[in-house]
Formats: C-alpha cells, sequence, structure tokens
C-alpha cells in the first residue's frame, strides 16, 4: 500500500504551482496519474488531498480502476476552531487569496462511496465505515477485514436490482395520451373503416346550410 499524501509531495510533483483553480485542478490530476500507475499494478493506494473540483474528481474516477471517494464532511466553523496554523485565520482577513472553504467554494461530491462527518464521527467510527464500504464493494474479503479491524464484519451489497438502477440512465417518461387521441394508423394496403355515423350524418346536413345559402 502507498500513501500520496497532497501536504508531503509538493516539492516533487507540483513545486511552484499557487492556488488558482487551474493550478489545483493540475495538482489533482498529478496525483491522480500516479494513483493510476500505482493501482494498474496492483498497489492499493490512499490519496488524502484536498480536491475541491467536481470535473477533476470524475476525471480520475475514469481512469482509476476500483476507485472508491470519500469524502469528509465539517462545516466551517469547526475547521476554523480546529486549524492549528493559522491558515484559516488569514484566509479570513485576507492575507490568503483563493483559500478552499473561505475566498475559494468546495464543490461537494453526489454520491461518494463514503461519507465522514468529522464534526460528529470519531476517527475510529470514521475507519469502520470505510472498511465496511470496501467489504460491500468485494474490494476486501471479510478475513481479510478481521485481521486488520478484529472484528468480524458481513457486507452488505447493493440488490442486484438496485445497482441496475443507479448504472442504467434514466429513461424518458412517456407523454400520457390525450383523451379520445386517434389509435395507431392502419398497416399499409389495409381497407379504410367507414366513418362514424355522426361524420356521416354532419356532412350532408353541412351540404345543406350551404345550399341554402346560395339561394338567398
Amino acid at each position: 500500500m502507498e500513501i500520496l499524501d497532497e501536504g508531503e509531495l509538493g516539492d516533487d510533483l507540483w513545486q511552484g504551482l499557487g492556488d488558482s483553480k487551474e493550478e489545483r485542478s493540475v495538482t489533482v490530476r498529478r496525483l491522480g496519474f500516479v494513483a493510476q500507475l500505482l493501482t494498474r499494478n496492483n498497489v492499493a493506494v490512499i490519496v488524502p488531498s484536498v480536491s475541491p473540483y467536481k470535473t477533476v474528481r470524475e476525471e480520475n474516477r475514469r481512469v482509476i480502476s476500483k476507485y472508491v471517494e470519500v469524502y469528509v464532511d465539517c462545516p466551517t466553523e469547526k475547521l476554523i476552531e480546529r486549524d492549528t496554523t493559522g491558515k484559516y485565520k488569514k484566509a479570513l482577513s485576507g492575507e490568503i487569496p483563493n483559500f478552499i472553504g473561505i475566498t475559494e467554494p468546495y464543490e461537494p461530491p453526489t454520491s461518494p462511496e463514503v461519507t465522514i462527518h468529522s464534526d460528529t464521527e470519531s476517527v475510529e467510527d470514521g475507519a469502520m465505515k470505510i472498511f465496511q464500504s470496501l467489504l460491500d464493494l468485494s474490494l476486501v474479503t471479510p478475513e481479510e477485514l478481521k485481521v486488520i479491524t478484529g472484528k468480524k464484519m458481513k457486507a452488505n451489497p447493493l440488490p442486484k436490482k438496485a445497482r441496475q438502477a443507479e448504472a442504467a440512465p434514466a429513461e424518458p417518461k412517456a407523454e400520457p395520451k390525450a383523451k379520445g387521441e386517434a389509435k395507431a394508423a392502419a398497416p399499409k394496403g389495409a381497407k379504410a373503416r367507414p366513418a362514424t355515423r355522426a361524420a356521416r350524418v354532419a356532412k350532408p346536413a353541412a351540404a345543406a346550410k350551404k345550399s341554402a345559402k346560395r339561394s338567398k
């Protein structure tokens, strides 16, 4: 297993890059590229990173096999309270531009495999969520997890129908038929049906009315 920590690899992978949206996107793409090379050679990889933009995350998902997204959610107020570097305070005072969560928005994922609420859940709770997800996705076995956690865990995979429903694109709904809408046209060569009695009666009546107007 390898850990690609964004905070430890800056000098090697993106020295000289700043904090603009474009530069951050380059950072995340480079992390994804290294992760792809490792996973392609059957190396498990953990990438702790601030990856604020959906588009780049989805790019990495497409090229990395067995991709599992873990979204660590925490209110900004709690992050400021926990901050030991003073960066949040500097960002709030305008000293640090393009600071994610303060002056630059974070785009939360719509359907991550795991969501951890770090303001209410402990580190141990979060870890168990990740382990359970790996088990549910058949990426580890119960026996392997027992070695790691010391607990016997049971997989809770999605039912087959639910997996198919998530994978299949939504089908457009059929427009409801209006009352009295004509039936489908008859096959080519079929004899035309005689007009209804109402139509046969209406036609002579209209002709008679027209003749009456002429005679006046």
